[in-house]
Formats: C-alpha cells, structure tokens, sequence
C-alpha cells in the first residue's frame, strides 16, 4: 500500500505485542509512515489461531520475526533491534518484561533515547493482574449480561492510547532527547469509554439510553433500523417523515416499510436512518 501521508517516515518501531492491540496499533503506526519490525515467538502470535484473516490484515506491511526471546540468539537479535529503535511496544506483564531483561531502568540505561509504550491491562502497581477485554468492559459497567460484547472495546481504545503515547513520547524526546516509558492501560480505557454510562447519557432511560424517541433501534417490516435524530433540524425531519414525536408513532410507521426502504427514504430527507447491518436488503451504508 502506498504511504503518501507518512509523518512517522523514518521512524523505527519494534513490537512484541501479540493478540489484538499490539498488532492493531503497529498497523496503525506503519500506515502513518514507521518501519515496524514485529518480533513474535516460535509458536506465532496466538491472534491467528482465532482470526487468521485480521491478523494476516494487520500484519501485512510489518517485517515479521520469529524470536525466541528466552535464547541467547534470540535475546541477541532483539538487542540489535533496539539498539536502532525509537519505539519499543509491548503488552505483556510487569513481571514478564523483567524476567526477559525488559524492565525499564534496565532498558533505559541501555537504550536511552527509547520510548516504551507498555500496554498492561491495570495501570501500576497492579499490572501484574489478569484480565482481558471482557472483564475490563465488566468491570467498567459496558456490558448487558447475558449478551457479549460485539467489539473489543477496551482492546481497540487500548490500540489507539498506544499510538497516541508513541507519539507522545516521541515529541517529548524531540524536546528533552530522552526515553521515556508510556504505559496504556485497559481498565482505564474502558472506564474512561463508560463515562457517558457513569452520566446517565447512555444507561437504561437516558437521552441516548432510550428515553429519547429520536436515537434509538426500530424493528422495520423486515430487520431493524437505526435513528439518530439528535439535531433539532433532524428531529423536525424525522418527526415529518414518520408522522409523530413519540416511541409508538414512529415504532408502527417504521413497521410499515423494509429496513432497506426507510434507509433511502431517509436519504432523500435528510435524516441520520439506516438499515442496521444483517437486515435483508441493508447496504451497510450510513446518511450523513
């Protein structure tokens, strides 16, 4: 792919995260411009034994190594990578990280001008505890039991904190020509995504939580259909276009017609309606 728009040219990225954020945010960061070798252990990152085809996505611009870290070869081809490198991105634990000779004051003395974005899953002194993204979404109040989650919410946040702190810290060495460790952490992202939960904005009877008849889900003749009429000029013509101010009026009208017809009714109005994705006759496609 072409990187026509690349401000991180130049930049030299090493990462030993696998699974779902480390790989999403070295995609993120290559596709801004960094070289970004990925060093993986013998046995490949885990993430494609469960969705090889994303992996395969995310892993598609990266020079891709397989080390084993615990060998002296290994450990040595690691210490040649970041003996050059501006960016170090992990995701394992406090303890691991030291077990490998990873820990800060010790990477920092050898590497000094590197920053270690360290995504941990509680921020210090706990990052030592397990977890996952569904437990840091339970824990944050984001989940409807007994339903799952649809997307990894505190595993993509997580992603992109990475990629802010990576830049984060190379603007702070552009100033201070020092390293210097930038942790991410799970549990905060997915606490500080439940705020509009915390608020009331969105939990059971807010504004956008159903108490508002103009944001909400519908069932259409055939599937669903999203409304997102926030705006008082899009309310005035949601309210036009399907009779009413009120759940019911507009729950019987939008009955009346497939989801893929109130979507381009909604279209030649003006109005936030889409067909919810998987509906038969949904385009995917969003009004702006």
């Amino acid at each position: 792919m072409p990187f026509t728009d690349a401000p991180l040219a130049g930049t030299r990225v090493v990462t030993l995260a696998v699974n779902v954020p480390g790989p999403v945010a070295a995609a993120r960061l290559r596709r801004m411009g960094a070289s970004v070798v990925k060093v993986q252990p013998p046995a490949g990152d885990p993430l494609g034994d469960y969705a090889a085809g994303w992996l395969a996505e995310l892993d598609a611009d990266l020079e891709v190594r397989s080390l084993d870290l615990k060998s002296p070869d290994g450990r040595a081809e690691l210490d040649e990578l970041l003996a050059s490198a501006d960016v170090l991105l992990t995701a394992s634990r406090g303890s691991a990280l030291r077990r490998l000779g990873l820990g800060w004051e010790e990477l920092h003395a050898r590497c000094p001008r590197l920053v270690h974005v360290a995504i941990v899953g509680h921020p210090a002194p706990d990052d030592d505890l397990a977890g996952h993204d569904l437990t840091y979404q339970a824990a944050a109040g984001l989940l409807t039991p007994p339903q799952l989650p649809a997307v990894l919410v505190a595993d993509l946040a997580g992603a992109e904190r990475a990629v802010s702190e990576a830049l984060a810290g190379l603007l702070l060495r552009a100033r201070t020509g020092e390293g210097s460790r930038r942790e991410v952490a799970f549990a905060d992202c997915a606490a500080e995504l439940a705020a509009s939960v915390r608020h009331g904005l969105t939990a059971p009877g807010g504004l956008l939580g159903g108490g508002f008849a103009g944001y909400g889900l519908y069932p259409a003749q055939d599937g669903h259909v999203a409304l997102a009429a926030l705006e008082p000029h899009f309310w005035q013509r949601a309210q036009e276009l399907l009779g009413g101010a009120d759940h019911d009026t507009i729950a019987a009208t939008l009955r009346t017609r497939t989801a893929a017809q109130w979507q381009r009714a909604a279209e030649e109005h003006d109005v936030p309606l889409v067909a919810v994705a998987g509906a038969p006759g949904s385009s995917g496609r969003g009004s702006r």
